[in-house]
């Protein structure tokens, strides 16, 4: 016969928790099935349009057309296209370096900067290329650096340069130009809105001290941001590692970037494993950057 329990029924002291620890655990199972069903439609989208793609290119840049496991994709590539390698990594570092010193240079004139009117219009002026993609700078880049474009017809009309003094900056000139225009306005916003965030007491008592703007900067600024700026620079490192339109839009010799090799092969010969073997060494490149990137972090940490 069944019915209440009697007021002065005697209940196990070791079931409470239990029970509790019953429910907390239905709890969290249900907030991570209602945590993977968020995320399963970016998840998807990773691994359907990048993870996939990745590891198709890097597993057939090691086969040959009959399927084969093989080097020799490898071995033409660096045949044919070594020399477009360095090009691409002397390209891309040369514009990371000015990228750098430019943001450095904008982030500071916008912290330290005594003129309210030009670090407003720099403020308002700078992030413009953020909005313009690369194949559109690229088109802008041809009609500005051309032998008969804007900047030669400026300094021609200003008499600064003879006509016959005028050159085409459309080579690897441009491309640098291209790539420094493009992604400083990245990095300075990066490293803009972290001095913005930085204790003035320092840059106030160093100025007290009589430091310059510059020594300012230097020695009491950079430091701060340091880790910021590596982060940005190593987001356009690789951005500008996999830019195709720009090189191929400005750069119409030889050598070129890997990114214009890639699409010859796969458009004029089909050649999917050179075109993935290249492709496996502009990976390695990234992967070398943000290794170093990794590594210093790693010493950062344990120092502290």
């Amino acid at each position: 016969m069944s019915g209440p329990l009697p007021t002065d029924a005697v209940i196990d002291p070791a079931a409470a928790p239990r029970m509790r620890g019953g429910r907390a655990a239905a709890a969290r199972a249900a907030g991570w099935g209602w945590g993977l069903l968020l995320v399963a439609p970016a998840l998807a989208m990773v691994v359907l349009f990048f993870l996939y793609p990745l590891g198709f290119s890097a597993v057939s840049a090691f086969r040959s057309r009959e399927g084969e496991w093989t080097l020799a994709n490898f071995a033409k590539a660096f045949e044919l296209y070594h020399l477009d390698m360095l090009f691409t990594l002397a390209i891309v570092l040369l514009s990371t370096l000015l990228v750098a010193l430019l943001a450095v240079a904008i982030g500071g004139y916008l912290t330290l900067g005594e003129n309210r009117t030009a670090v407003a219009v720099l403020r308002w002026l700078y992030r413009w290329p953020l909005f313009i993609p690369f194949i559109v700078a690229s088109q802008m880049m041809r009609s500005v650096l051309a032998k008969n474009g804007l900047m030669n017809n400026a300094l021609i009309g200003s008499g600064i340069i003879e006509p016959l003094q005028a050159a085409s900056l459309l080579d690897w000139r441009g491309v640098v130009v291209t790539f420094v225009w493009k992604q400083t306005p990245f990095v300075a916003l990066m490293v803009a809105g972290a001095m913005a965030s930085l204790d003035r007491s320092t840059i106030e008592a160093a100025r007290d001290l009589g430091a310059g703007r510059l020594r300012i900067l230097a020695e009491i600024v950079v430091p701060q941001v340091r880790p910021t700026l590596v982060v940005g620079l190593i987001l356009s490192f690789v951005t500008m590692l996999s830019v195709m339109s720009v090189p191929m839009m400005i750069n119409p010799n030889s050598p070129t970037m890997i990114t214009v090799d890639m699409a010859y092969r796969i458009n004029a010969h089909g050649d999917y494993g050179v075109a993935n073997a290249l492709g496996f060494v502009s990976y390695a490149m990234a992967g070398l950057v943000g290794w170093i990137y990794l590594r210093h972090g790693v010493r950062q940490g344990g120092a502290r």
